[in-house]
């Protein structure tokens, strides 16, 4: 019973904390994600939203970390590369920017959001041999 209250608290939790992100309150839909990521650690979409409200409140190093979480976790989650991609490029780290941004246009080749961003940061980035 115990693990299901849980589960519905992280719920709840992550329900508030998206509403929060809606509202352009990243501050504080990071501190609710960040409850419900207590209660399910390595959870995708809590990642997904917690990267966003770090990102969108110019923590870009703590929603790089996010984003890395979910790529570490599934290498095939095109908005998780989009987001590492977006976050390191603000770190000043171009290449992992245009690495990350590459593998979300590869995923996703359909996303103008993601070619936009791939554009932005892939001139004179060269690949590697």
């Amino acid at each position: 019973m115990q693990e299901r209250e849980e589960r519905e608290s992280a719920y709840e939790l992550f329900q508030r904390g998206s509403q929060m992100l809606v509202e352009h309150h990243p501050g504080a839909a990071a501190v609710l994600l960040e409850r419900a990521l207590a209660l399910e650690p390595g959870k995708a979409s809590i990642l997904e939203a917690l990267g966003r409200a770090y990102f969108n409140q110019g923590d870009h190093a703590a929603a790089a970390e996010r984003f890395e979480a979910m790529v570490s976790a599934d290498p095939l989650a095109h908005y998780a590369h989009f987001g590492l991609g977006l976050a390191r490029g603000r770190l000043g780290d171009r290449p992992a920017a245009v690495r990350h941004l590459r593998m979300a246009v590869f995923l996703k080749p359909e996303n103008e959001s993601y070619r936009r961003a791939l554009g932005r940061f892939d001139e004179g980035v060269s690949s590697p041999g």
